[in-house]
């Protein structure tokens, strides 16, 4: 099955050799492929992501079966390239809240906790950037929505989200437009004492 590039009735191969032979002797290699199996299989970010998360599953059972083994390295690799895929699917979904904006409802605040959800799951992702620029945005545009109580609050934490995204990327590449969003919440913040 494998080498017809039939890769999860493989893993399932693999799956079912490692638990029936846990001593046997291909039971390591079993391991590994049955991960990198799910691994080739794993699609476009833009779709349903079971491979991956199998994968990710098979793959960190390997790890901790075989820390020192040959495959090791590859395996971890792997790892990580898989959870970018998983981080680039979550920022396409937070650039996707962004742009629907109010349509059928306040998207702005799903953008804010998708990112904010991914910088936990993810936090060295190489999309960190763009997802706390994503908050302050959201934030910036649930501030220009938002009614009369709520306004203080929300300019407070557009300044908030400046600052940690300053703190992390002081040269970073969205700092004009992340000027522009703070410079108009302080002044309203200034203006309301």
């Amino acid at each position: 099955y494998y080498g017809e590039k039939d890769y999860q009735t493989a893993s399932q191969y693999f799956t079912t050799y490692y638990t029936t032979y846990p001593k046997g002797e291909f039971t390591e290699e079993a391991r590994y492929y049955a991960g990198y199996g799910y691994y080739l299989d794993s699609p476009d970010p833009r779709l349903d992501q079971k491979q991956t998360y199998d994968a990710i599953s098979q793959l960190q059972l390997y790890l901790e079966y075989y820390p020192q083994s040959e495959r090791a390295k590859t395996a971890q690799d792997i790892l990580f390239e898989l959870q970018e895929k998983l981080a680039y699917k979550e920022l396409l979904a937070t650039r996707l809240y962004y742009n629907l904006g109010t349509y059928m409802g306040n998207n702005y605040q799903s953008c804010v906790i998708t990112a904010e959800n991914a910088l936990k799951n993810y936090p060295y992702s190489k999309y960190r950037e763009e997802f706390m620029y994503n908050i302050l945005r959201s934030k910036y545009q649930l501030a220009l929505f938002s009614v009369e109580e709520k306004l203080q609050g929300r300019y407070r934490d557009i300044v908030d989200e400046y600052y940690a995204y300053l703190n992390e990327y002081p040269n970073g590449k969205y700092l004009k437009e992340a000027k522009k969003y703070f410079d108009y919440a302080n002044k309203r913040i200034k203006s309301s004492y």
